[in-house]
């Protein structure tokens, strides 16, 4: 699927840099995650979808919260990659468990700042490939 970058809150970042988040992070994905995410929104009604599809068909990785306060998660691996061609970059969606989270809203977790390995800013697209 197909994603459109764009900047938020920035409330991701402090969650990102929790000891316990880096920790399960690292466990469950395998890299040492950069300290903030990647917001992206679906490019077309066929990217909403598929990403309505993944969450309704995949279990993903739990993250449970380690601490009173803050919510549980899915993980979703993907493969990032741009049109420029830069290599492709593991990394996974992050679902935060809460009600009313924007069914448009996915955030990448990633071992780099994927802006900067892409080269790309707010309004360029991303693709994401889910993986097993």
């Amino acid at each position: 699927m197909t994603g459109i970058i764009f900047s938020d809150l920035g409330l991701a970042s402090s969650f990102m840099r929790l000891d316990w988040v880096q920790a399960a992070l690292r466990q469950s994905l395998g890299f040492e995650p950069f300290p903030a995410t990647l917001n992206l929104r679906p490019q077309a009604a066929d990217d909403a979808a598929t990403w309505r599809r993944v969450q309704a068909d995949c279990a993903g990785v739990p993250l449970a919260s380690a601490e009173s306060g803050f919510c549980n998660a899915r993980l979703f691996p993907v493969q990032v990659s741009s049109a420029a061609g830069a290599a492709r970059m593991d990394g996974a969606v992050l679902l935060p468990e809460v009600k009313d989270y924007p069914s448009d809203k996915i955030e990448i977790v990633a071992p780099v700042r994927l802006k900067d390995h892409f080269g790309v800013r707010d309004g360029d697209a991303l693709t994401l490939e889910f993986v097993n």
